[in-house]
């Protein structure tokens, strides 16, 4: 493999997640390698019914990334109208990553999809692909007529990808392609090794963190407010990372004594972690939420701190002397049981988190396996 085009859910930002992760150590262990990281598009009309002012995308640019310089292009492309007035929208961003990929030189490259809506660039491309399921859209709350979408955009995928890679055990029992691999999702342990210094915009006194986007799909706002609320005079709740809320529910969580202080560059991660005095995952539970493989399950057990969580997939399953999970009418009084107690430390015989150096080799090895892309003068 020399070339390889991601088309991601997530923008390249300093929020790393999955794909970042993935994509980085690739380009470390495959100095051959070069990649073009599709971002999703700056939906123009979106931004002007929003008041953000008229935007288009950054389109193709180098993202430099040290000890893969000149081998990381990312693209941002525009979407002008929305998918229900312009039915050709995925066909013209599919189109305008096939000109971004000519532009380098990318003429037979291998293809990563993330977002099941660019189903379309894998009919126009024919290029040898894997389908990286990292969440089960079906089951999330759209919409019809964008369900409906997603529902045909899967079905191709699935039927048309050369291996099909997902993160979760429930995604494994659900999601079935010609091959079907587990690989889940994991952190950077190095970066949560020795000291780190407290953050200064860490709120003073004692402090109960979340880590990760503020989101409905996920989040149980209500059952947030009314932890702030419980924590008051004891400690305060702190959110970290960035606030895909409405007004109303951020608003919400500011009244009750929250302190949202937006995303951070995830160097920056594990010393907001690493000072918690106890890590919470406040989450909903239903079928969207089991089907994810969270992030903050291996980032919270890296931090070493305690951990209050509902029941969902990822935590649930944790057998570990710092992890308490209870239902979401017995979290506020948990935590503050977990406040009450003696700072804990992890025991010595638990297992190692795991790496994400571990997960890059698993899907080199995926890749790998893929048909070699045929040349075009072949």
């Amino acid at each position: 493999m020399s070339d390889l085009v991601v088309v991601s859910l997530e923008a390249w930002d300093g929020v790393w997640r999955r794909n970042q992760h993935l994509v980085s150590r690739l380009l470390a262990l495959d100095p051959g390698l070069r990649v073009l990281f599709v971002e999703p598009p700056v939906d123009v009309l979106h931004g002007l019914r929003r008041g953000t002012g008229l935007r288009r995308g950054r389109g193709l640019r180098a993202e430099h990334l040290p000890g893969a310089e000149g081998r990381l292009h990312l693209f941002e492309p525009t979407k002008w109208l929305p998918r229900r007035v312009d039915g050709r929208a995925d066909g013209r961003l599919a189109d305008a990553v096939l000109r971004s990929a000519r532009r380098l030189g990318m003429t037979s490259p291998v293809l990563w999809l993330n977002d099941p809506l660019a189903a379309d660039l894998l009919r126009r491309s024919g290029w040898p692909a894997l389908y990286d399921i990292t969440d089960d859209w079906l089951q999330a709350q759209r919409p019809d007529a964008v369900k409906a979408r997603l529902v045909a955009a899967e079905s191709y995928l699935l039927d048309h990808c050369e291996h099909v890679v997902v993160c979760s055990p429930r995604l494994l029992e659900t999601k079935h392609g010609k091959r079907t691999t587990l690989v889940p999702n994991a952190v950077d342990v190095d970066a949560y090794r020795g000291d780190l210094p407290r953050p200064a915009d860490l709120p003073t006194g004692r402090t109960v963190v979340y880590v990760g986007t503020l989101h409905r799909d996920r989040l149980d706002v209500r059952l947030s407010e009314e932890l702030a609320r419980s924590l008051t005079g004891t400690a305060v709740l702190t959110f970290v990372g960035p606030v895909a809320l409405d007004e109303r529910d951020r608003q919400l969580l500011i009244d009750a004594g929250a302190h949202l202080l937006g995303p951070r560059e995830h160097a920056q991660v594990p010393a907001y972690l690493k000072h918690a005095d106890v890590l919470v995952v406040p989450h909903v539970v239903n079928a969207f939420t089991d089907s994810l493989d969270p992030i903050k399950v291996y980032e919270y057990l890296a931090a070493g701190r305690p951990i209050v969580s509902t029941p969902v997939a990822g935590f649930r399953e944790l057998d570990r002397a710092l992890v308490s999970v209870v239902p979401a009418t017995e979290l506020a009084d948990r935590v503050r049981e977990v406040l009450s107690r003696p700072p804990a430390m992890p025991g010595s015989d638990e297992p190692a988190v795991p790496s994400w150096d571990d997960r890059a080799s698993a899907m080199r090895r995926v890749i790998d396996e893929l048909p070699t892309p045929p040349r075009p003068d072949q």
